[in-house]
C-alpha cells in the first residue's frame, strides 16, 4: 500500500458502554469542515485512502487479520498440513487486509460493497485472484456456480459478523461453498457465545459446534481492538474443519435475512 498523508481524526469523549460498538463514530476534518462518520460506515471510510488503516489499526490497535493468519498457520503446522494449498474465500473482504497476509494457492474476495473492491484495487491490487461484489444472502444467478469453480477449501470471515454487516444467510451460503473437510476461520464478539445471547449469529455459531457440523480445532478469546474510550473489545477466534453443510432449518431458526 502506498503511504498517504495522515487524516485529521478525533474520537469523541464518551462514558464506557454509552455507545454500542456498531454505533460508535469518529470525527474527520477535511477541506476545512468537520464530519462525523460511524465506524461501520465502511463505504465512507474506504473512499478515503489510508483512513481505515489509520483508524482501526494504528489508533484502535486492531489485530484480527494478523491473529487469524497466525492461528490458522499454527493449526496447520500442528496437523502437518500445507497452508499453501488452501483455496480461500474471504467473505467480507473489505479493502484486503486479510487477503494481503495469506500466502495461499488461491485467494478469492467477496464483499457487498463496490467501495470496498475499489479500495482493495487501489491499495492492495495483488491481494486476490478474483474479487466479487455481491450480496451473498441473495447471490445473483450464476455466482454460486462460479465460486464453486474455484474449489474453495477454506472460508475466512474476520471482523464482519454479528452487527448486521453480514446476514446469517450470507454466511451460510459461503460456508456451504467450502468442500467437505475444508477449513473455516472466523471471529465473533465475545458476547455472541454467552449462554443468554440469542441473536442470529450466536444461535448459528453454537449450533455449528454443538450439532457436529464443524470440528473445532482452535477457540481463543483475544483482544480484537480497543474501543473509543480505551477499554478492550474481546472477540473469539474460531478455526474449524467443516463436517457437514448447514441445514436450512438452522438458518431460518437463526433469522436468516
Amino acid at each position: 500500500m502506498t503511504p498517504t498523508a495522515p487524516h485529521h481524526i478525533s474520537l469523541p469523549k464518551t462514558e464506557p458502554h454509552s455507545l454500542g460498538q456498531d454505533e460508535a463514530f469518529f470525527r474527520l476534518v477535511e477541506g476545512g469542515r468537520e464530519v462525523a462518520i460511524r465506524f461501520h460506515d465502511y463505504d465512507a471510510i474506504y473512499r478515503r485512502p489510508g483512513l481505515y488503516e489509520q483508524l482501526f489499526y494504528r489508533r484502535l490497535l486492531c489485530v484480527s487479520p494478523s491473529k487469524a493468519r497466525d492461528v490458522l498457520l499454527k493449526v496447520f503446522e500442528e496437523n502437518r498440513l500445507d497452508a499453501h494449498l488452501l483455496r480461500v474465500l474471504d467473505l467480507g473482504a473489505g479493502n484486503g487486509m486479510l487477503g494481503e497476509l495469506l500466502d495461499v494457492a488461491r485467494m478469492i474476495g467477496v464483499d457487498i460493497s463496490e467501495a470496498a473492491r475499489e479500495a482493495c484495487e487501489r491499495d492492495r491490487p495483488h491481494a486476490y485472484d478474483a474479487y466479487y461484489v455481491a450480496d451473498m444472502a441473495r447471490p445473483p444467478a450464476g455466482l454460486l456456480a462460479e465460486l464453486r469453480g474455484w474449489q474453495i477449501n477454506c472460508l475466512t470471515c474476520i471482523a464482519a459478523l454479528g452487527f448486521g454487516d453480514i446476514p446469517v444467510t450470507a454466511f451460510a451460503n459461503a460456508y456451504d461453498l467450502v468442500e467437505s473437510g475444508g477449513w473455516v476461520v472466523f471471529n465473533v464478539k465475545e458476547t455472541f457465545l454467552h449462554e443468554d445471547d440469542r441473536t442470529g449469529f450466536a444461535r448459528l455459531v453454537k449450533r455449528l459446534m454443538l450439532d457436529d457440523l464443524m470440528q473445532v480445532h482452535h477457540l481463543e478469546r483475544y483482544r480484537h481492538r480497543i474501543s473509543i474510550d480505551g477499554s478492550p473489545l474481546f472477540y473469539y477466534l474460531v478455526v474449524g474443519r467443516k463436517k457437514a453443510e448447514i441445514p436450512p432449518r438452522l438458518v431460518e431458526g437463526a433469522g436468516g435475512a
